[in-house]
């Protein structure tokens, strides 16, 4: 049987029990029409990109499941007429992961970007350090300032 991943987005309104009840409600549907559920897991409310059914915030929920395209149907189907599911996507993959998703990888994303563009130092915007003239002088930079005018031959002729 064909494997799918399938991700749908509650209602911001509605309780995470509530959630649970509604993928429940679509794995025995899948499990009626002779599939089987790999995994479920429950992202959690999160904002949306943009407002959905007047919606800024979605219950997220993926179910992993190996089913007919009959039983895949009769769920798509029956989320289309629910009220409380905002919108739905099922994909066809090749294998399933036995990992959990990136959703329910817990971590700091922000502890590897340390030390990286800036490279930990906060000193500046990617000067020289600080403390020094900024006008060249022993660190090496190529950049020199213009030497005096002399004002006696800067008219180019006499008056």
């Amino acid at each position: 049987m064909p494997l799918y991943e399938h991700v749908f987005l509650a209602r911001q309104d509605v309780s995470q029990q509530q959630v649970d009840a509604l993928t429940n409600e679509y794995k025995q549907i899948i499990t009626d029409g002779g599939g089987t559920i790999g995994r479920a897991e429950y992202w959690g409310l999160k904002s949306l990109a943009y407002k959905i059914k007047k919606n800024r915030k979605a219950h997220y929920s993926c179910i992993n499941i190996d089913a007919p395209h009959a039983a895949v149907a009769e769920m798509e189907r029956r989320m289309g007429l629910s009220t409380d599911i905002l919108r739905f996507m099922t994909i066809r993959v090749a294998a399933h992961d036995n990992e959990p998703s990136v959703q329910m990888k817990k971590g700091n994303d922000r502890d590897d970007r340390r030390g990286g563009f800036r490279g930990g130092d906060r000193g500046g915007r990617g000067g020289p350090p600080r403390g020094g003239a900024g006008g060249g002088g022993s660190d090496g930079s190529t950049f020199r300032a213009r030497p005096p005018r002399d004002d006696s031959n800067a008219s180019g002729g006499t008056r």
